[in-house]
């Protein structure tokens, strides 16, 4: 199973970048699937889920209002409004073992590499 992000890059504060997570159908269309995020030196953090059938999304209190998760086929992804330099941190997308959107690493089975958000002051 293999799961691929990109969209990162180096933004202003203030400004908006879009995520994408790929994978093979096979291996979302179950499943819900997050977004997680870590910075340097800091623990991995939930950033927001999605249940199987876009039912239901979860979000952490930090991006809550500026971050939108969605999921079409076989593609997920986060769109990031009105970024502030706290959320720089590389972003990682994850399949769960379960349907429902969950908060918990725990809960995520496969992992993507990662991709690296940078918002400027």
């Amino acid at each position: 199973v293999q799961l691929q992000a990109s969209g990162g890059g180096l933004v202003q504060a203030g400004g908006s970048l879009r995520l994408s997570c790929a994978a093979s159908r096979r291996t979302f269309s179950n499943n819900a699937v997050g977004w997680f995020r870590q910075a340097p030196g800091k623990e991995r953090d939930f950033v927001a889920a999605i249940s199987w059938n876009s039912d239901s999304t979860i979000y952490a209190d930090s991006v809550k209002g500026r971050f939108t998760i969605s999921r079409d086929k076989n593609m997920v992804y986060l769109q990031m409004n009105s970024l502030n330099p706290e959320d720089t941190a590389g972003y990682y997308c994850a399949t769960s073992f379960r349907a429902s959107a969950g908060r918990s690493a725990s809960a995520y089975a496969y992992w993507g590499q990662g991709t690296q958000v940078t918002v400027s002051s």
